[in-house]
């Protein structure tokens, strides 16, 4: 995983043995208490290094959700694999909720290794959208968040948080905002790292293979919401929504699967309601 360095003292370096399956002689290097393998750094080193930063990660993440809480702010994680649309459903979902709730703030944190270039299609929508790149960062973080969080308009403003929820956010848009996070491709580190947000939204798309959850287990654990995204192509890939759902399921029961389809707009009402709370 991506929270450990992988540094350590040549003297002390252990190694880590992985499970090796008797017939097919696989290797699960998954299968210590820390559930990864490290270089030269032992399981309780590298548990305890990953409870360390993210701890530090953990306390500037609560910051947020009190921050994004006292600006009316409902803010959602979007995590994916590279290519599953996610910038094109987000450019759709910034235009639908215009047209929904015209008054309704929408704003964007876009992360990347480089380039603004899903930066520059978010603010072609006309909603303001603050890159973030990593360099050689596989994910977001939460102090990545904060200042990004702070170049935004929705900073501008602070809301008592009882008063923004107690408003219905369709009749009244103006009692809160929705900031969209669209983290880096990667359906593995991004898992790990809380930034403040009110859920994970994971999308993957019919292209990608059903089996994604099973292989990625971590991620759609995290998850509140599963979106199965370019439902358009079903007639032209090999993909069964049923084994999807039913994967996603096995590592996370209570996780809810909207089919959705940026193209054609199928599935953007209830993918719209969740994101507004209305669908209760």
């Amino acid at each position: 995983m991506c929270v450990v360095c992988g540094c350590s003292s040549p003297a002390t370096a252990v190694a880590t043995e992985p499970q090796v399956h008797p017939l097919s002689g696989d290797l699960h290097y998954g299968a210590g208490a820390a559930r990864v393998s490290v270089p030269g750094m032992g399981q309780e080193r590298t548990i305890q290094m990953e409870v360390d930063v993210l701890g530090a990660n953990k306390a500037v993440a609560a910051q947020n959700r009190a921050h994004f809480a006292s600006h009316g702010v409902s803010a959602f994680n979007l995590v994916s694999g590279p290519g599953s649309g996610k910038t094109t459903l987000l450019c759709a979902s910034i235009e639908a909720l215009r047209k929904r709730a015209p008054g309704l703030p929408v704003a964007v944190i876009e992360g990347d290794q480089q380039t603004s270039f899903d930066a520059d299609r978010i603010r072609a929508t006309g909603a303001p959208a603050v890159q973030v790149n990593t360099g050689r960062g596989c994910h977001l973080d939460a102090p990545m968040v904060a200042r990004a969080f702070g170049q935004l308009d929705l900073h501008a403003g602070a809301h008592d948080p009882a008063e923004a929820h107690a408003h219905d956010p369709v009749q009244d848009p103006a009692a809160r905002a929705i900031l969209f996070i669209e983290n880096v491709g990667n359906l593995v580190c991004p898992a790990l790292w809380d930034l403040g947000e009110e859920a994970k939204v994971v999308i993957l798309s019919v292209t990608e293979g059903e089996d994604k959850p099973l292989k990625y287990p971590d991620m759609f654990a995290a998850a509140s919401l599963m979106l199965l995204n370019k439902v358009d192509l079903l007639p032209h890939v090999r993909f069964d929504v049923v084994k999807c759902i039913d994967y996603a399921r096995r590592v996370n029961p209570g996780i809810r699967v909207l089919l959705v389809s940026a193209e054609t707009g199928q599935g953007m009402q209830a993918w719209l309601d969740w994101v507004l709370g209305v669908d209760a």
